[in-house]
């Protein structure tokens, strides 16, 4: 069938509108929440909170305990070796990286405290108060190699300043521990009834907070 002049210049017309009208509802979509219209420059967009790990994204290892909520549970059991600790049950409507740095630290609860333990080596038979926060972060895929207590307020390139909803980190020249989902991982018995050293998951209840520099992994 031939189509007439008019009717080819109707069907151009039609078909540029359509992709007008196309075009323009997709920049609408993609433009931030600014009333519909992107700004020329924006500042950069702060980091969202974590979000819950999905069911079974983290695999937590056999014989390690659960609780179905966003806060570790702390529990008195045995290492392998039949040492007396304390461990966290892994939260498993915490982030991922949350749970897995529960999961990593209760590896290491009970193990003896050693000055430079878990620095040489990350796998080792003691630890420290630093090779102890480093293994649970090394663990969460949040730190690379360990750190030493005075470091992880300029040398953590995840860490900024300030307590996180998840997990912070409190460091002083002396000492550092970590509050991870509700439970403190600290080789100091400091206020804890169990009056066991090294590594263990203790109470979120020391009263020193102030001499130490809080720190937290960036939208944890």
């Amino acid at each position: 069938m031939r189509l007439t002049s008019r009717a080819i210049a109707l069907t151009a017309v039609v078909s540029v509108g359509l992709t007008g009208v196309a075009t323009t509802a997709s920049a609408q979509t993609a433009a931030p929440r600014t009333g519909g219209v992107a700004p020329a420059s924006q500042p950069a967009p702060a980091t969202a909170p974590a979000e819950p790990a999905a069911p079974g994204a983290v695999a937590v290892p056999a014989g390690m305990r659960t609780t179905n909520g966003v806060r570790a549970k702390r529990y008195k059991g045995k290492t392998l070796d039949g040492r007396t600790a304390y461990f966290a049950r892994v939260p498993l409507k915490a982030p991922a990286p949350v749970q897995n740095a529960v999961i990593a630290a209760n590896r290491i609860v009970g193990k003896p405290y050693r000055l430079g333990g878990g620095h040489a080596k990350v796998e080792d038979t003691a630890y420290d108060c630093s090779g102890t926060v480093s293994y649970a972060l090394i663990g969460a895929g949040l730190l690379k190699t360990p750190l030493s207590s005075y470091e992880f307020d300029d040398a953590w390139k995840a860490g900024v300043a300030g307590e996180g909803q998840w997990i912070s980190v409190y460091g002083n020249q002396g000492h550092v521990y970590a509050i991870i989902a509700g439970l403190r991982l600290d080789t100091s018995s400091a206020r804890d009834s169990s009056g066991l050293r090294g590594p263990q998951w203790r109470p979120d209840n020391r009263v020193d907070a102030d001499d130490f520099v809080v720190t937290h992994p960036d939208g944890l």
